[in-house]
């Protein structure tokens, strides 16, 4: 795993202490130094990538004095740090790296969870294969520029392996369903309300009718601020929160669909997913009239060039990570 570009948020005593939490035998060769650029690389993608790409999808004219990222203070940090699953994230370095011990200790541990977890999502002889068909991304046998490119590399510590990995065996799942289901027709108006439906439930509720049909100069400046706030409310979403939402507005799954693929009743899928949609509002609320000193009336505006048109790439800020 590489470090972060700054490669400096994370001391060796801070590495060697988290690595000693997470216990890792001697056996993995799993160095504190080598555990410390992973340590940067998951500090770097939940505080430095997040805000440089929130950044990026502001216009040079509109948001030209806002800085491409803002560094995290030192209690942040230490306070991320502590919550990672350090045992987890030392396991999977070691495995990234390639070592025959921890691939042994993987393999005797995560193997039965991994087929039971593709049973619930597949079935029985389909959820086998699945996961049998994950060992090949996970070891790295794919290259990239000549080097292996495990999947480990994507694991960032922020919730339990056993969570991580059932996560995508179901977007793996998911996967071979949109393969399957290319070149069968939608129904009419189906994808349509759909996305609409997700830009209504993540953008608010308390919207206006439509804006008059003059051009606006501060459309532009109003929606890059909403998608700023947006995709951070969505990256501070717990992995199975966001997962949750994936599927349901993005892969257009029906809450018993997701319920089978993570392991939840239908009825505790809708309840999750109301709770998680009306955080997100709070929170992007919260941080337009917070942050952005944004009043009443500037925050209906936001709601309302969003209601007519806004190219807010869903699919992307809800892309798997960790």
């Amino acid at each position: 795993m590489p470090s972060s570009p700054a490669g400096q948020f994370v001391s060796i005593e801070v590495a060697r202490g988290l690595l000693q939490k997470g216990a890792a035998p001697a056996e993995w060769n799993l160095t504190a130094e080598r555990f410390r650029l992973a340590l940067e690389r998951s500090v770097a993608h939940r505080f430095i990538n997040a805000a440089s790409h929130l950044s990026a999808g502001a216009s040079s004219n509109t948001l030209s004095n806002t800085p491409s990222h803002t560094s995290p203070d030192a209690r942040a940090i230490h306070s991320y740090l502590d919550s990672l699953h350090a045992a987890d994230f030392a396991l999977a370095c070691a495995c990234s790296d390639g070592n025959a011990a921890a691939w042994d200790f993987f393999m005797a541990r995560f193997r039965p969870e991994l087929y039971r977890a593709g049973r619930a999502i597949a079935g029985e002889s389909a959820g086998r294969e699945l996961a049998d068909s994950l060992y090949a991304e996970l070891y790295g046998l794919r290259e990239v520029a000549g080097q292996r490119k495990p999947l480990f590399d994507y694991f960032l510590g922020r919730s339990k392996l056993t969570t991580w990995l059932r996560a995508i065996l179901a977007q793996r799942h998911v996967d071979g369903i949109r393969r399957a289901r290319r070149t069968e027709p939608l129904e009419e108006g189906e994808a349509g309300e759909r996305a609409y439906g997700a830009q209504q439930a993540l953008a608010g509720n308390s919207v206006m009718s439509a804006a008059a049909s003059s051009p606006d100069p501060e459309r532009n400046r109003f929606l890059a601020i909403l998608q700023t706030v947006l995709t951070a409310a969505l990256d501070a979403l717990e992995p199975r929160d966001r997962l949750r939402l994936a599927y349901y507005y993005v892969e257009g799954l029906t809450l018993a669909e997701i319920g089978r693929l993570v392991g939840e009743h239908e009825a505790t899928v809708s309840r999750k997913l109301e709770r998680t949609r009306r955080e997100i509002r709070k929170r992007v609320e919260g941080a337009l009239r917070q942050e952005k000193k944004l009043s009443a009336a500037q925050l209906q505006l936001c709601y309302e060039y969003a209601r007519e048109e806004w190219p807010f790439d869903l699919t992307r800020a809800l892309s798997p990570g960790e």
